[in-house]
């Protein structure tokens, strides 16, 4: 009986963060109408859990939750609401990487541009080591089969696993071409606050990035020739790797600032 109260102890828990996870993502322009998180199940690891088909920002309660089978992202009871037709980048990512806990896909328009242009997206801020040297770019094109409907959703089995193959060397971060980006975590104590923490400042490092590129060009314009143009100095891998080391332990300061954010906010709600 103890540890049946635990367990539902345990899901209680899971169930508050994946709402308030969400509601978070949205009121840091993270998730709008589309977008979605899931973690895999705490106590059954062939599971994840993620919301159904609706706007992050208003899922409200466990109702708004379903479960759904690791092996072909088909829901555990079939009467469960209608899905996101994308939970397939969910279901082959936590298939393929057994250590990996929580998922975000987001479309952030701060990011798109570093999905279609060939720059790479690489950390500029200590609070975004967890890029790693560069974050790889998916592109859909190159995994499309002739029965595909080529709407740059990820709707199906193979993919799901082309896009999760490309965390094959231990990215954090996949982009994704005229799409967006999926980020992953994994940390069993805090895998919905670490993930929700990389998506923030993926699109936060973005805008910061582009703001370096765009003040570059702008006073190589206006000096012309005898501008002394510095390259960007990026995090080196070793402070990158130090960084993310930071990120990771001080994660609480953060996630607990944006939780009273979203709670003061007054828009959203979560009952669970």
């Amino acid at each position: 009986m103890d540890t049946e109260a635990s367990q539902a102890g345990l899901l209680t828990t899971i169930y508050r963060k994946l709402i308030t996870g969400s509601h978070i993502l949205h009121y840091h322009n993270v998730l709008d109408a589309y977008g979605h998180l899931s973690c895999r199940h705490p106590f059954k690891p062939d599971l994840f859990i993620m919301s159904r088909e609706s706007a992050p920002a208003i899922i409200s309660s466990p109702a708004d939750l379903v479960h759904y089978h690791i092996s072909d992202a088909s829901p555990v009871d079939p009467n469960s609401p209608k899905g996101f037709s994308e939970r397939h980048i969910h279901s082959e990512i936590y298939k393929a990487y057994p250590s990996l806990q929580s998922v975000i896909h987001s479309h952030t328009d701060s990011v798109i541009p570093y999905t279609i242009t060939g720059i790479p997206l690489r950390p500029c801020s200590h609070m975004a080591g967890f890029l790693g040297h560069w974050a790889p770019v998916f592109d859909i094109a190159s995994a499309y089969q002739p029965s595909d409907a080529k709407d740059m959703l990820v709707r199906n089995e193979h993919l799901g696993a082309a896009l999760a193959k490309c965390f094959e060397y231990n990215q954090t971060v996949v982009l994704m071409r005229g799409h967006g980006f999926t980020v992953v975590t994994d940390s069993k104590a805090n895998a919905v606050e670490e993930c929700v923490s990389r998506a923030v400042y993926t699109m936060r490092n973005a805008a910061i990035q582009t703001a370096a590129l765009t003040m570059q060009a702008a006073y190589a314009r206006s000096e012309g020739e005898k501008a002394l143009v510095q390259p960007i100095k990026y995090l080196s891998p070793q402070e990158a790797e130090a960084a993310q080391g930071m990120s990771t332990w001080s994660v609480g300061r953060p996630w607990g600032l944006w939780v009273r954010e979203v709670e003061a906010c007054g828009f959203y709600i979560n009952s669970a």
